[in-house]
């Protein structure tokens, strides 16, 4: 009876990790560029009391073995990146990737990080930046007082004074083999990991790489309702799991109480 108050107790302190991945979806529903995650979860080690196959004394083979089962544990909480709807926004810096790719910054340390989340900006040396300041890789400079137009390609046609000219320098995109394996850093930003893969870098619209959306930014791909019904899901879980708890605890009692 002891077995099964542990094995409960992995059950709730599963579905409490399964709560928190759900309460961070649903808190980001409005992030720019924001995946939602999701908790997968494994069952731990068997407790063997007969292997299948063994014999018995008779000299036949039992078709089925017993094996208790310990509980379960939190296998990882991975990033969802399927892509997100896109929204129409009335600035000309906002970018959406339509299909695979990140766009690159360079963060103070010098390390460069990936986002989805294209509400950039320009700051006072004329960069364009992400809402943390970082440049965009590679750097585009935009001269004071001009209109920009990014083509799918990514090119960037700046315009003064009615004349358009190019800056020489397009938006490029970065892939991964495995994006779920990116680490996440906040701030809409990720880190490669061995478990990612170096990032690949290209034009948009080449061959495996998205497009470029001006005046349109990605929103999270975070579904209300599926977080709800998750949610539901597990809360029903957790109370089930406290159920078992509750009696093993009543069986331990009665237990207890055999000598009165």
């Amino acid at each position: 009876m002891m077995r099964g108050l542990w094995t409960a107790a992995s059950g709730m302190s599963a579905q409490q990790v399964n709560l928190d991945v759900i309460a961070n979806n649903l808190a980001n529903v409005n992030t720019t560029g924001f995946k939602r995650g999701r908790a997968d979860f494994a069952d731990l080690m068997y407790q063997t009391m007969r292997d299948a196959g063994s014999t018995t004394g008779e000299g036949a083979k039992v078709p089925t073995g017993i094996q208790i089962g310990l509980g379960v544990r939190t296998a990882d909480v991975q990033k969802v990146f399927t892509t997100g709807d896109l929204k129409p926004t009335s600035s000309a810096m906002d970018m959406a990737i339509e299909g695979d790719g990140f766009f690159a910054v360079t963060m103070p340390d010098g390390k460069t990080a990936y986002t989805r989340d294209g509400a950039l900006k320009v700051d006072d040396q004329g960069r364009v930046v992400n809402s943390d300041g970082y440049a965009l890789q590679p750097p585009i400079a935009i001269e004071a007082g001009g209109s920009v137009t990014v083509g799918p390609d990514g090119t960037v046609t700046v315009t003064v004074n009615g004349v358009s000219t190019p800056t020489g320098t397009k938006i490029q995109l970065s892939r991964f083999a495995n994006p779920a394996g990116l680490s996440s850093l906040g701030s809409n930003l990720y880190l490669p990991t061995d478990a990612s893969g170096a990032a690949v870098t290209g034009d948009p619209g080449s061959a495996g790489f998205g497009t470029v959306a001006q005046n349109m930014l990605e929103m999270s791909n975070v579904s209300v309702v599926e977080e709800m019904v998750a949610m539901i899901v597990a809360q029903r879980a957790y109370e089930t799991n406290s159920k078992a708890i509750q009696a093993s605890d009543d069986m331990l009692a009665m237990a207890n109480q055999l000598r009165r």
